[in-house]
């Protein structure tokens, strides 16, 4: 019986150690399973080694399709920082930089929400790949049956080619979430992207492939794409006033699923085969 206090101090130590050394550990793994749960933006997007800058060499010159830059005002910039969601949509952005508010001591217990309406608020990028082989555009072939010299084939773009992306849902208001897919796509592609380019007639190549006597050589070209998903996130914008206090209060917020293709403008993969 004398023992007996002993093995409890043991016990009691025992637990003292494992809440110390385990809670926390748990702590940190569900922390980190829900990390995992949120979307995680993807990496800064590499081209294939097939895939070609024609920069210079291209004959169309592909207008830049860079969106422009809104920049929000004072009060603009204050309802987008105390709103409970992020907003990074440049149309919402200009409607509150257009908006006009003024509050005179006889507002004072004026109560009022403005429905200014749905909108899509920002994209979350969960994956984006290149696509090296998205829109064929050209083929070059030269036909050296009969022949016992070697021949030399080159890239020479046959006709004007243009190349158009898509969502690949159907969903609202779909040229501003074409325009928030390709500003967060952008952020991460050292390379131009459009959802339209054009490949101009008479582009060239310098890069030789060699036709053996009594072969055929052809060679492919394509426009290759980043294939872009992730979700738009959905609000009801409301503009919530209380006497001189202005909110920006945004309700029923949804998630939807949305993919793209996005064109890479200037920029054709090759391909080369011998029958």
């Amino acid at each position: 019986m004398g023992k007996l206090p002993i093995v409890i101090r043991f016990v009691f130590i025992w637990l003292i150690l494992y809440l110390l050394l385990m809670v926390p550990n748990g702590v940190l793994v569900e922390a980190e399973e829900e990390k995992k749960k949120r979307p995680q933006a993807s990496k800064e997007l590499t081209l294939p080694n097939n895939v070609i800058s024609i920069t210079k060499e291209n004959t169309f010159p592909n207008p830049s399709d860079d969106a422009t830059v809104v920049e929000p005002s004072d009060l603009a910039r204050q309802l987008i920082n105390e709103a409970s969601e992020t907003i990074e949509n440049p149309e919402l952005v200009k409607l509150l930089n257009e908006s006009t508010i003024k509050t005179t001591p006889l507002t004072f217990g004026y109560e009022a929400e403005i429905f200014l309406g749905r909108w899509p608020l920002r994209y979350e990028s969960e994956s984006s790949s290149i696509i090296w082989d998205y829109k064929h555009v050209n083929t070059n072939e030269l036909n050296n049956r009969g022949q016992e010299q070697g021949k030399k084939l080159m890239y020479r773009q046959e006709k004007e080619e243009t190349v158009k992306g898509a969502l690949m849902n159907q969903v609202e208001q779909p040229e501003m979430i074409k325009t928030l897919m390709l500003q967060k796509t952008k952020e991460r592609a050292p390379f131009s992207l459009a959802f339209t380019t054009k490949v101009g007639a008479n582009t060239k190549l310098n890069n030789v492939y060699n036709v053996g006597p009594k072969k055929v050589g052809v060679l492919q070209a394509y426009v290759p794409a980043v294939n872009e998903k992730g979700q738009i996130i959905f609000g009801d914008v409301y503009l919530h006033t209380k006497g001189s206090d202005i909110q920006l209060v945004i309700k029923n917020v949804t998630k939807q699923s949305i993919g793209a293709w996005i064109p890479i403008q200037d920029h054709i993969s090759l391909t080369y085969t011998i029958k």
